[in-house]
């Protein structure tokens, strides 16, 4: 246990005493800790293809109807609407669902968004800022999955017992 440290600071015109005492650094939940990493691969998503905006040209394809190769159309538009609407669903998700789904979703969405990401840089000539936004998803991605993966387990109850595999069994009761 640490103990509090009393320092005392003088002043021309004021004496003050303050505690010094190091600062908590609680437990967080394994769901805020994906929520949190979901809302950043979000926010990066959102932010590389505004920024994308400024890009020479890219404007007046958009007012040409082309993004990319592609005609901008009504299915286009939900298919982007889709790809945002996932990691932003998942927010959610990684607040609410039971732990075992929870990981579950968290474990196959996560690995499918790697690939998803990856491909928003192939063929783009500016490798630079593509490749830091594809990086920077790709980490968050990552983290999700090892938070996912290496969610912790509950332990055992006291009428619990563990076989020699390490395999759970219901230990006998004797009344």
């Amino acid at each position: 246990m640490d103990l509090p440290i009393l320092t005392t600071t003088t002043e021309p015109t004021m004496r003050t005493r303050q505690l010094t005492t190091p600062l908590e650094n609680p437990r967080m939940p394994v769901q805020a800790k994906l929520a949190a990493a979901w809302t950043s691969v979000m926010f990066l998503y959102i932010y590389v293809d505004y920024f994308a905006l400024y890009k020479p040209g890219v404007v007046d394809d958009i007012l040409a109807g082309v993004v990319w190769e592609f005609d901008i159309s009504q299915t286009l538009l939900t298919a982007f609407l889709t790809l945002i609407a996932i990691p932003t669903l998942m927010v959610t998700l990684s607040m609410t669902l039971p732990a075992g789904v929870n990981r579950a979703t968290n474990l196959v969405v996560a690995s499918l968004y790697i690939p998803v990401s990856a491909f928003n840089a192939v063929g783009e000539s500016w490798t630079y800022f593509y490749g830091l936004g594809v990086a920077l998803e790709v980490i968050l991605l990552a983290l999700i999955l090892r938070y996912a993966w290496t969610w912790p387990r509950t332990a055992p109850s006291a009428t619990m017992a563990t076989s020699p595999d390490g395999e759970a069994v219901r230990a006998q009761q004797h009344v």
